[in-house]
């Protein structure tokens, strides 16, 4: 495949896995059964980016943990100080060096 400048670099699954990858690396789940920590992170992401419910998500899509098993497994993390530092490990994880090192400045704006 060629890049051209119309080309986009990040596709939708591409940002999906890459951000499900990130979350799984630092945010401990233990699950059991169908109900793997890769599908809850797709769950939740879905349901996020569509502003739905995780109850809706799970009955949109097929094939999926029912949004019982997902909220069994996100009630092992209770610790809400542990989850925000692990979330804060994730994001900044993916920053370039540079960002790291407070070489460069960012703005968001939302």
């Amino acid at each position: 495949m060629t890049v051209t400048a119309t080309t986009p670099v990040l596709t939708d699954s591409k940002t999906l896995n890459e951000v499900v990858n990130c979350l799984t690396e630092h945010i401990p789940i233990q699950t059991q059964g169908k109900c793997e920590q890769q599908n809850i992170f797709e769950i939740l992401i879905r349901a996020a980016t569509q502003r739905d419910s995780v109850e809706n998500t799970t009955k949109v899509l097929k094939n999926v943990p029912t949004s019982n098993d997902i909220r069994y497994h996100l009630e092992k993390y209770s610790d809400l100080n542990s989850l925000e530092l692990d979330l804060n490990a994730a994001l900044q994880s993916r920053l370039p060096d540079g960002f790291q090192k407070g070489q460069y400045k960012s703005a968001v704006n939302s």
